[in-house]
């Protein structure tokens, strides 16, 4: 995928993306601020990318930060490897994580901030280096398996059946293009944001990572990425040991005010800030309430 090609005229995304190499495949990330300043990572989940981060990328540099946002393997302007060539799993998700961190030079510790799957991405990655991480910020997401009885909406379910899936989710777009409308507290999302939020997932071979994140979605012990959630889940109260700050739309058919209560008895020091009329694109729908709170959040450090 050409980034140029890709950012050209996409207005909210004026960065410059770099790349470095994942166990064989181009990483993307944006890389902004003073290289010597206090890092902050951000990691998105599906199907975003960077470009979810956009309000955070342009405030916190200006703050005296320098701020990463890396796409995963598959998303956004990374490589999109086949699922033959990629196992898209949780697991390889936390090691990319892990290598991407690893192989920049940061001025650690760093500030994590997490959305939808870049929660358990990311504090899988945080549980396991407690001393590599300053403060957590998280956003909509989940940090164990899901309760039997948390029920997934009919748009998560369709996307996980054979062949319905492959033609709804990869080659038709409809979850991407169904998120923008279930993802939001809004009537509907600004033009940047859908255009912006779509924009890698052009193509049938560039959804074959939003596909399989969602097909992920572990319902039992026996999917692969269970061990993972539940290692986490065993971990959370180590987390709690550093600030942590919460913000969560109120409206998210999935990360519902039940899954809020299970991360805030998991992180029970944590500053939480409930916004009822935002959805699971929390950060669309109240960026500049959410921009001034981080912010604050960050000085304390």
């Amino acid at each position: 995928m050409s980034a140029t090609a890709t950012t050209a005229g996409l207005a909210g995304y004026p960065f410059v993306p770099r790349g470095v190499d994942i166990g064989g495949h181009r990483m993307s990330y944006v890389d902004e601020g003073d290289r010597d300043a206090p890092p902050v990572l951000l990691v998105h989940g599906n199907p975003t990318w960077s470009f979810y981060w956009r309000t955070l990328l342009r405030s916190l540099p200006a703050r005296g930060r320098r701020v990463l946002a890396p796409d995963h393997i598959g998303m956004g302007l990374s490589d999109t490897p086949s699922r033959r060539d990629y196992p898209h799993t949780l697991a390889r998700r936390v090691a990319d994580l892990t290598a991407f961190v690893d192989g920049l030079d940061l001025a650690e510790p760093l500030s994590l901030v997490v959305h939808d799957w870049g929660g358990p991405i990311g504090l899988a990655w945080a549980a396991e280096h407690l001393d590599r991480v300053a403060d957590i910020v998280v956003m909509n997401t989940g940090a164990f398996p899901l309760p039997a009885d948390h029920g997934l909406p009919w748009m998560l379910r369709a996307a996980r059946l054979p062949v319905v899936s492959d033609v709804l989710v990869r080659r038709l777009n409809a979850f991407s293009a169904g998120a923008l409308v279930l993802g939001t507290g809004q009537a509907w999302l600004p033009a940047e944001a859908r255009r912006g939020l779509l924009a890698p997932y052009d193509r049938p071979e560039h959804r074959v990572a939003v596909h399989a994140f969602v097909q992920d979605i572990p319902l039992g012990p026996d999917d692969p990425a269970h061990p993972v959630l539940a290692r986490l889940e065993e971990r959370l109260p180590l987390l709690d040991a550093r600030p942590v700050q919460v913000h969560w739309g109120m409206k998210d058919p999935v990360f519902d005010a039940d899954i809020l209560a299970r991360v805030e008895r998991g992180l029970p020091h944590a500053e939480v800030f409930r916004y009822p009329d935002a959805g699971h694109y929390v950060l669309e729908d109240e960026a500049e309430a959410i921009g001034a709170r981080v912010d604050a959040f960050l000085d304390r450090r």
